[in-house]
């Protein structure tokens, strides 16, 4: 039975605190939670050497960690700068590489701000630097790597949930990376209840097809939002922000999808990844 894999993205606060030094040591700490996937953080840019992609990718799968990768965040696949856009393509091209390296074949990429364009104009070229990111990919043999566009937690970037569908609609191959918390931060708290979240699970389905959305990907943390949408990830502990993750866990299980869950949370990402992985399984024993 095919199941939906759960994990962190980057290390938690107790990684460290237990001894741990570097992310190679990731997987078996993740096995031990009895997690299974890992998001590799690339931000602040791609410095993976060869020597420590061998090591995680050997203990990943010794572990049955599955690896992605977040591109560096600033991907600007709008910007009024051409010369931007080009960069943009070689920021995806060095996440695509790397995560082959890492035997994982995802990467989530943030659309980045509007450029002073309206939200239709930047989206149409934002699926323009796409459409060239996935024929750089195709030509350097790399046509395996999922590129994953975020949903964006601020109303004046670029990547609302149907920005989005529409950037992966120029590609079967692109699969939507929506994250719940960006998403409940850039509308206001709107994710409430099963309805809300089953919405939006419609949205994906009705746009890219059950394929796509059986396998899509997934951040999810609570996030303190203002009227500008997100301001910073919380715990699973917080209590005055959204959203909770039981809608989502039981209706994963309930329609069969399998998608690669990570969590963002501020610190506390292995422990509240196992939380939503443990209602997970309980929606799908029927608990």
């Amino acid at each position: 039975m095919d199941l939906a894999k759960f994990g962190p993205a980057g290390n938690c606060d107790a990684f460290y605190e237990a001894g741990h030094k570097g992310t190679a040591e990731a997987p078996l700490w993740l096995k031990k939670w009895g997690l299974t996937a890992y998001e590799y953080q690339c931000g602040r840019g791609v410095r993976l050497s060869d020597a420590t992609a061998d090591t995680l990718r050997k203990t990943a799968n010794e572990n049955g960690i599955q690896l992605s990768l977040h591109a560096p965040y600033y991907i600007s696949l709008a910007s009024v700068d051409p010369e931007k856009r080009d960069n943009s393509l070689r920021y995806i091209y060095e996440s695509a590489a790397a995560v082959q390296k890492l035997g994982g074949d995802r990467i989530v990429v943030h659309p980045g701000g509007l450029g002073g364009r309206t939200r239709e104009e930047a989206t149409a070229l934002a699926t323009e630097t796409l459409t060239r990111a996935q024929r750089l990919l195709d030509e350097q043999g790399l046509s395996m790597v999922h590129i994953c566009p975020e949903v964006m937690g601020k109303i004046n970037q670029l990547g609302d949930l149907d920005e989005v569908l529409t950037m992966c609609g120029v590609d079967e191959r692109f699969l939507p990376c929506v994250d719940f918390g960006h998403l409940n931060s850039r509308t206001g708290g709107a994710l409430r209840d099963t309805a809300d979240f089953a919405a939006v699970l419609d949205r994906i389905e009705n746009a890219l097809g059950f394929d796509r959305l059986k396998q899509f990907h997934i951040h999810f943390s609570k996030i303190e939002y203002t009227a500008g949408g997100e301001k910073r990830h919380l715990t699973f502990e917080d209590t005055a922000f959204g959203p909770q993750p039981e809608p989502l866990m039981e209706l994963l299980a309930k329609k069969g999808l399998t998608p690669t869950v990570i969590c963002e949370s501020d610190g506390t990402q292995t422990a509240d990844a196992s939380q939503m992985q443990k209602l997970y399984f309980a929606a799908v024993k029927g608990e």
